[in-house]
């Protein structure tokens, strides 16, 4: 599903929010994007960014990027895509390695039928690759489609803290993240929503609560 997606044309919706320990929020950010395909690569450009367009500066930039992903050979091309496949496969590598599942259940989700599997970090499993540090410090549950066997919900929270940016913020015990697919055609599952809340300590002293949602819609192949 992951290749698969590399072919479609979406929009995505991202709204980014820091609220400081008594719920109130401190900024929010909302961009609009549009991912297109320019010789069969992804592009993501960028076409609202709180309810306006993008500034000049960031058109110019999206159109440099854009020149430049025009002009590449076809074996820059290549590898670029075999890049991109080579991080999607690493990391479905990993998971059956870092998780214990059990099947604790079934459930209707959106009319569809699915197992209920519980994830938990598997003893003495050794990290590799971008995410694999990731996992040990992650729990949760996930919602298995009967027919297609793809992945319908996750819904996951933080066990132990994880580092993010360089140790400028460190994402706390309790953080939640739920991630939603949909079906768009026949077995082909996609991102739908992705919502993410973590407890974080910046700079190891100030406390944030930290809300990322993501929102995809408009699957089309060209």
């Amino acid at each position: 599903h992951w290749q698969v997606r590399l072919r479609y044309t979406y929009t995505e919706r991202e709204e980014n929010r820091r609220r400081d320990q008594d719920g109130r929020v401190k900024s929010e950010d909302v961009t609009v994007s549009r991912t297109i395909l320019v010789n069969g690569i992804p592009f993501e450009h960028v076409e609202e960014h709180n309810g306006k367009p993008p500034p000049v500066e960031e058109e110019r930039r999206q159109k440099q990027k854009l020149d430049k992903l025009k002009q590449e050979t076809p074996d820059q091309r290549a590898e670029r895509l075999r890049m991109q496949a080579e991080e999607n496969a690493s990391l479905l590598r990993e998971v059956p390695k870092a998780f214990d599942f059990r099947l604790v259940g079934e459930e209707s989700v959106d009319g569809r039928a699915s197992y209920i599997l519980q994830a938990t970090p598997r003893p003495g499993y050794q990290p590799q690759g971008k995410y694999g540090k990731m996992f040990p410090k992650v729990e949760g549950r996930l919602w298995v489609d009967k027919q297609d066997h793809g992945w319908i919900k996750v819904d996951g929270q933080v066990i132990q803290p994880i580092a993010m940016g360089l140790f400028v913020a460190r994402v706390l015990r309790g953080s939640h993240i739920v991630m939603e697919q949909m079906r768009v055609d026949e077995g082909i599952w996609m991102p739908k929503h992705i919502e993410v809340r973590a407890a974080a300590k910046i700079l190891l002293v100030k406390n944030l609560v930290i809300e990322r949602v993501l929102t995809y819609s408009e699957y089309k192949l060209p």
